[in-house]
């Protein structure tokens, strides 16, 4: 779900964010998650 947020706002996803969001602990995909709904851009997302 996360990738799919990320593509729709940002574009294309990078192969090394595709990776770490696979790699992420269900936590940290909700915090992510929450992010994509007030961050400009993906690695203000992934912080």
């Amino acid at each position: 779900m996360l990738s799919f947020q990320l593509e729709q706002k940002f574009g294309t996803i990078p192969d090394p964010v595709r990776h770490r969001i696979q790699n992420a602990d269900s936590n940290t995909l909700l915090r992510w998650s929450g992010r994509v709904l007030t961050e400009d851009s993906i690695e203000d997302v992934l912080r």
